[in-house]
C-alpha cells in the first residue's frame, strides 16, 4: 500500500483551508463539499454548503443520498448561517441549518453532520420530472455524522499540465472557480426514519473560494477515485468549444508509491443518455510518462441535477453519478460528475 505524505497540503498556505468570515465582494462564493460512496457500493452521498456573497446570512446546502435500487433523498434549501469560528478559535466551520463541515486539522481530517428531514424521491423521478412539485414529496429523517481522513496531496486544476493552466485563465476559469480537491478515506453513520448503519467509505472533499459564472458552459467529465492499495486518479474535461479555441482538459494518477502523475484525459464518457445506473463510464489516461492507463468504470446510481425553473437554452444538463472502478484488477468506488448540452444529448 503506498505511504501517505507527511505533509498533505501540496503547498497549499493553511489560511486556504478555513472559510470565509465576512461577506466576500459581489459574486464570490465559499464552499465545502464532499463525494462519498459507501465501500461496497451500498450507497453514496453528495453534501455541500455554498456560502453566496449575496446571500451572506443564509448559505445555500444540498444533500443527495442514493441507493442502487433507486432511492434518492434530497435537501435543496437556504437556511441560516452558522457561525464560522469554531472551538480552536479559527474559521473552521462552514455550516448552515442542518448541515456543518468543519476542519478538524487542515489538509488531513474533517467531518460533516446533518440532522434533519430530506425528501423522499427516486433517480428515475429526476430524470422524468428535474423540477419536482416540493408540495407533493414525503420527508424522511436523516441523520449523517462522517469523520474524513485525507489519503493523498489536493489536486489544484491547471496546476500539472501548462495548457491546462492557459485554458482556466480565461472564461473557463470561471466555471470551475479557484478550488483543489482531495480524495479521503471515512467512516460513520448514516440514519434514515430511524434506522442506523455504521459504514466506511472512500470521497473526493472540494475546497472552492472565488468568483464563478457559467456564462459559455458547454458540458464537462470529472471523475476521480482512490484505491485500497492507495492508487488513484482524477481527470476533468470540458469538451471541444463551439468557438474552436483549445478546451480544458487535464488529470493525474496517484502510483502504487503515492507519486502523482499528470495525464491527459485521451479517451471519456461524454454525457449522452440519462439513465439510473449501469451505464458503463471507462475512460484512458496519457501520463505525461509515456504511460497509456486504462480503467473500466460503471455506475451504480445516476442522479440527474435537480433543476432550476429558470435556465439560458440549451444549457448544459447535469448529472452527478457514483461508479465501481477496475485497474489492473483492482476494484473501488469514486465519483463521477458530466454535463452536455441537450442538442448533444441522444434519445
Amino acid at each position: 500500500m503506498a505511504t501517505i505524505a507527511a505533509d498533505l497540503s501540496g503547498g497549499i498556505p493553511v489560511e486556504r483551508e478555513y472559510v470565509l468570515v465576512d461577506r466576500p465582494a459581489a459574486g464570490v462564493r465559499d464552499a465545502v463539499n464532499v463525494w462519498i460512496e459507501e465501500e461496497n457500493g451500498a450507497f453514496a452521498m453528495r453534501l455541500g454548503v455554498e456560502a453566496v456573497a449575496e446571500e451572506w446570512e443564509r448559505h445555500e446546502l444540498w444533500l443527495d443520498i442514493a441507493f442502487p435500487d433507486g432511492r434518492l433523498y434530497q435537501r435543496r434549501i437556504a437556511a441560516d448561517t452558522l457561525p464560522a469560528i469554531g472551538p480552536e478559535g479559527l474559521p473552521t466551520i462552514r455550516g448552515t441549518g442542518p448541515m456543518t463541515f468543519r476542519c478538524v486539522e487542515p489538509f488531513r481530517v474533517w467531518t460533516v453532520a446533518f440532522e434533519g428531514e430530506a425528501d423522499v424521491l427516486t433517480t428515475q423521478t429526476l430524470i422524468d420530472t428535474p423540477i419536482p412539485d416540493e408540495s407533493r414529496l414525503l420527508q424522511s429523517d436523516i441523520g449523517i455524522d462522517v469523520a474524513m481522513t485525507m489519503a493523498a496531496v489536493p489536486w489544484i486544476p491547471g496546476s500539472l499540465l501548462p495548457e491546462a493552466a492557459e485554458a482556466l485563465g480565461g472564461e473557463q476559469g470561471d466555471f470551475m472557480s479557484p478550488r483543489y480537491e482531495q480524495l479521503f478515506r471515512c467512516e460513520g453513520s448514516l440514519r434514515i426514519d430511524g434506522e442506523e448503519r455504521a459504514f466506511r467509505g472512500n470521497g473526493l472533499r472540494i475546497r472552492r473560494t472565488g468568483y464563478r459564472a457559467f456564462a459559455g458552459f458547454e458540458g464537462h467529465c470529472w471523475q476521480s477515485a482512490i484505491f485500497p492499495s492507495g492508487k488513484g486518479f482524477g481527470l476533468n474535461i470540458y469538451p471541444p468549444r463551439s468557438d474552436g479555441q483549445p478546451s480544458y482538459a487535464e488529470g493525474f494518477i496517484l502510483d502504487e508509491n503515492g507519486t502523482r502523475i499528470p495525464a491527459r484525459p485521451v479517451d471519456v464518457p461524454w454525457l449522452r443518455k440519462l439513465v439510473t445506473g449501469g451505464e458503463a463510464v471507462s475512460f484512458v489516461l496519457e501520463t505525461i510518462d509515456g504511460r497509456r492507463v486504462e480503467v473500466h468504470g460503471e455506475t451504480f446510481v445516476n442522479m440527474r441535477s435537480r433543476g432550476h425553473a429558470v435556465l439560458p437554452p440549451d444549457f448544459p444538463i447535469v448529472q452527478q453519478s457514483h461508479a465501481r472502478y477496475v485497474w489492473d484488477g483492482e476494484e473501488t468506488v469514486g465519483m463521477i460528475e458530466r454535463s452536455s448540452k441537450p442538442s448533444a444529448m441522444g434519445g
